[in-house]
């Protein structure tokens, strides 16, 4: 509770003392201290749940952007929750549309002279000790650094992924490869059939594992596996595709659809307004452990709320554990132990991807996901 807070306080209660002892306070003017009464208790007990912001240890005094960074990153150098950055930075709802607005070379500054704590951009003066002095910066040839980073994710965002069963049977398919090799490289040939587009660029992708949710073990959809992208060479039946990236082995068979430009991410971390409670179906790459920057697939989506930008926390369910004292058995259920968050990039119906974030444990199939 801010000192300002039970100056507040205690003036309503005053006045209210006040008026009960010389008689003077009418049922209105009880009412309307009761009621501010109330109002100021309301916004103690806000700042003690957690709303006001906390900077983190040691948070330096500023910060000098470079290429690389995101917004994720430099606020998380700032503040303990790093996906509130939107309030230290006081954007507005205009604002928050159209966060991409700090660039390579600009210097972000702690203001510590109000209430509460903000970040501003400065510039450095020209001559003179080190200071730092407002400026607008319009847009130039340098790209806006992003929320997070962007590369991770732009497989994800380009195509979607979670499929219905035998979505991708329509879809062309490798039938050969260079020299008739098992798996295929970047730089090397495959040869794909059923292909009628002149679309230049392609994505490989190939039928995965169902997604079950763990709570009640229904299937949610399907998980096709991005390998990597391919551009196309020659027309024909079969048409010929150069591998131009290769996430994972590419072989036979593989399924290729087009691949749209992928966009820069517009948008920011945000908890979510109402209570939400995920779990963790897979980790991308059918990889049994996952770490920070690993994708994820969760399992709730629109319709049970979920948006892109929220930001979850990661925790996984206490075990039971017997212990025997003193000749008898005893049982106890240890806490949950939260270990990290995950940031929701992408959402389907039932479904959404999620890069791990600042985590201190891996993360497996069955964790807990939910609003922090």
């Amino acid at each position: 509770m801010t000192v300002t807070t039970k100056t507040r306080i205690i003036s309503v209660l005053l006045l209210a003392y006040s008026s009960l002892t010389l008689g003077l306070a009418s049922p209105a003017a009880l009412a309307q201290s009761q009621s501010q009464l109330q109002s100021q208790s309301a916004e103690a007990a806000a700042a003690t749940q957690g709303n006001v912001l906390e900077l983190a240890e040691n948070a330096p005094d500023r910060h000098v952007v470079v290429r690389g960074d995101t917004l994720w990153g430099i606020s998380g150098m700032f503040l303990k929750q790093p996906w509130r950055w939107p309030e230290i930075w006081r954007l507005n709802k205009a604002q928050i549309k159209d966060p991409h607005w700090i660039y390579p070379g600009q210097i972000v500054y702690l203001d510590r002279s109000g209430d509460q704590p903000r970040l501003r951009i400065g510039t450095p003066v020209a001559s003179g000790p080190a200071k730092v002095s407002p400026k607008v910066y319009a847009e130039d040839n340098l790209a806006a650094i992003p929320s997070i980073p962007q590369k991770i994710i732009e497989p994800f965002l380009v195509q979607p992924r979670v499929i219905e069963a035998g979505q991708l049977d329509g879809a062309p398919r490798i039938v050969a490869t260079q020299e008739d090799r098992v798996v295929v490289g970047t730089g090397d040939l495959a040869y794909v059939t059923g292909l009628q587009s002149k679309q230049p660029n392609w994505l490989i992708y190939r039928p995965g594992q169902a997604l079950i949710d763990p709570e009640d073990g229904q299937v949610l959809g399907y998980e096709a596996f991005y390998l990597g992208s391919a551009r196309l060479v020659r027309e024909g039946e079969p048409a010929t595709l150069e591998i131009t990236r290769v996430a994972q082995e590419i072989m036979r068979d593989d399924r290729i659809v087009p691949a749209p430009l992928p966009e820069l991410i517009n948008y920011v971390p945000h908890a979510p307004e109402v209570p939400i409670r995920s779990h963790v179906m897979s980790v991308y790459g059918g990889v049994a452990e996952g770490a920070s920057y690993s994708i994820v697939t969760l399992s709730r989506g629109a319709l049970e709320g979920m948006e892109v930008g929220h930001v979850l926390a990661l925790s996984r369910t206490g075990a039971r554990v017997m212990n025997r004292f003193q000749d008898q058995q005893e049982s106890y259920q240890l806490p949950d132990e939260r270990y990290g968050l995950a940031f929701v990039f992408r959402v389907f119906e039932h479904v959404a991807y999620a890069l791990v974030m600042n985590v201190n444990r891996p993360v497996i199939v069955g964790d807990l996901a939910a609003t922090p």
